[in-house]
């Protein structure tokens, strides 16, 4: 080994070291304040959780913060994966301040893996790797939600991914070109002060005339306006229509993003709102005895389940090595970071999400088609004649 070399290795396991140890303690501070109007803002209003990472180095799943008493993750670990070895483009969706810790980590793992991550919108990078044509350098695009990842298949950039790494999700949230990798239900906050899980309507269509209290909602928000599309697709255009002129009647405070609207909630400004699940429990994370809680609908637009995820580009120089980097997304220290840091939900069963929230398997989700989520044009044209600021 060259002293180059060695200089190299030597600074990576400094880093990994620093990083394992320290990153719980900037989770919160780095991510959660952060805000947005579209997809990617809203996950970078994703927040990072406390703990001190103490035993960090001695237990697979604690990249990036850790969550005491918390037990190791099942599925599989990195160890037990494909080496990745050679040149990886990755364009990445998701925010470096979101997932940068992760993917250098999967970075650090490696000393023959050249990682190049470019990051944007989604929706630009869609955008680019089709302008770029057969030249794109883009071996892997990992996208915050399924409309972009549904968006580069359809245009025909992407490729199958193999058998073995599709089937370690459920089939809802894959297709054979494309894989999520960590989820996010949406829910209905609620001041636990004023109201019981008990007093809240299960349909989504019944809220704006049927619930007493005071409602908010984030309508410029993507995550908001992707819920907007799921109605639009399970109750059609009329009833769409009538539940957000409803809104709009009664006074329905609107936020610039859910992560605010959770907090108006915790402060007794409002009563109950719709929001991207982890959004309460960032809150709790901040403060434990806030008074608010999650609450489910049940099989409609209320309840949708959206993911974000990953495929491999039809460019990809090595395909192996970008199937396997997927891979990567999927193990059981990827899965848990997604738990503890960005308080998805895992995708792999074996890991469980973070707060006392139903299992994936114990959800009521309507049956949605994830890419159609990204036809946002007649939802927006939609809440603007029904009288909706955005």
């Amino acid at each position: 080994m060259t002293q180059h070399e060695s200089d190299r290795r030597d600074a990576r396991d400094v880093r990994r070291r620093r990083f394992l140890a320290a990153a719980g303690a900037v989770g919160t501070v780095g991510i959660a304040g952060c805000t947005g109007g579209g997809e990617d803002g809203e996950d970078g209003s994703d927040g990072g959780d406390g703990g001190d990472g103490s035993d960090a180095e001695s237990s697979i799943g604690q990249i990036g913060s850790g969550r005491e008493g918390r037990d190791a993750p099942g599925g599989t670990p990195m160890a037990e994966m494909p080496a990745l070895e050679g040149e990886l483009t990755v364009y990445s969706g998701r925010g470096e301040f979101l997932v940068g810790e992760l993917v250098s980590y999967i970075d650090d793992l490696y000393d023959e893996l050249d990682l190049t991550v470019r990051y944007a919108g989604s929706t630009d990078l869609v955008n680019q790797i089709s302008n770029e044509g057969d030249g794109s350098p883009a071996d892997v695009f990992y996208s915050v939600n399924a409309g972009a990842l549904g968006a580069l298949a359809d245009a025909g950039r992407t490729q199958a991914l193999p058998d073995d790494i599709a089937e370690l999700v459920r089939a809802e949230f894959r297709t054979d070109q494309w894989i999520g990798t960590s989820g996010r239900a949406r829910t209905v906050p609620y001041n636990t002060d004023e109201f019981s899980e008990n007093d809240l309507p299960n349909d989504i269509m019944a809220y704006p005339e049927e619930f007493s209290g005071n409602l908010g909602w984030a309508p410029s928000y993507g995550s908001c306006q992707a819920f907007v599309t799921a109605m639009r697709l399970t109750e059609g255009e009329e009833a769409t229509r009538e539940w957000l002129e409803a809104m709009v009647e009664s006074g329905a405070t609107a936020y610039p993003d859910e992560f605010r609207t959770c907090q108006e909630i915790a402060d007794g400004t409002i009563d109950a709102a719709f929001t991207n699940h982890y959004y309460i429990q960032r809150v709790l994370d901040g403060n434990p005895e806030a008074p608010i809680a999650t609450a489910f609908t049940q099989g409609d637009a209320g309840a949708m389940f959206n993911v974000a995820g990953a495929a491999v580009v039809d460019t990809a120089t090595d395909a192996d090595l970008a199937a396997n980097f997927v891979r990567h997304l999927l193990s059981s220290e990827a899965q848990d970071y997604f738990a503890r840091s960005t308080f998805e939900y895992p995708l792999i069963p074996e890991v469980e999400p973070i707060g006392e929230l139903p299992t994936i398997d114990e959800l009521d989700v309507p049956d949605i088609d994830l890419a159609e989520l990204s036809n946002l044009e007649p939802t927006i044209d939609l809440m603007r004649e029904a009288g909706v600021q955005i």
